[in-house]
């Protein structure tokens, strides 16, 4: 098991039920799901970049990505329904506690003047959502062999009914946000 899943299950679910007074272990939010995303418009020009991309993906997840293709035509983008416009992959289980372990305790700390995270970025159902600007803070990433900086966008699904306990939760899992 996953030290960070032992540590939720000894530490924090207990002190998440006396906080909210939940009265079942079942109604307690737990992480559901990790959803990394890739986005590349350039991809409709030039399909090798998203060949590097789902390399670099695989890399970081530790899982093969899938290829997402457009919904739409969209004329002025010159986008045809189909195409291959990014790509991405959903982490659950123990891959999903430790990549979220090695999110909050690796990758984040080597943030350029980083201060925290938003804890605006709640959808209003207690997931989280964080943009990343160059995937190159993660260290399975070589510098060297990158052809092009790209962003990366997480989901933390949780199973909390409110933003304020999927903040308490991802606070309590070490998550750094802002004061």
């Amino acid at each position: 098991m996953s030290r960070l899943k032992v540590t939720y299950e000894k530490d924090l679910m207990p002190a998440l039920i006396k906080e909210f007074g939940f009265t079942s272990a079942m109604e307690v939010p737990r992480l559901d799901k990790i959803v990394l995303n890739i986005g590349l418009g350039e991809a409709i020009q030039n399909i090798k970049v998203l060949d590097s991309a789902m390399e670099e993906l695989a890399l970081i997840a530790g899982q093969r990505p899938v290829v997402t293709r457009a919904r739409k035509s969209i004329a002025s983008f010159k986008l045809r329904e189909g195409m291959p416009i990014g790509c991405m992959v959903t982490l659950r289980r123990i891959r999903m506690y430790d990549f979220f372990d090695k999110l909050v305790n690796v990758t984040l700390p080597r943030v350029r003047d980083f201060r925290g995270l938003s804890d605006k970025s709640f959808d209003g159902r207690g997931n989280y959502t964080v943009g990343i600007k160059e995937h190159i803070i993660f260290p399975e990433i070589d510098y060297d062999k990158i052809d092009k900086i790209k962003g990366l966008n997480i989901s933390i699904v949780t199973t909390a009914k409110t933003d304020e306990e999927g903040k308490a939760l991802l606070k309590m899992m070490g998550m750094p946000f802002r004061n």
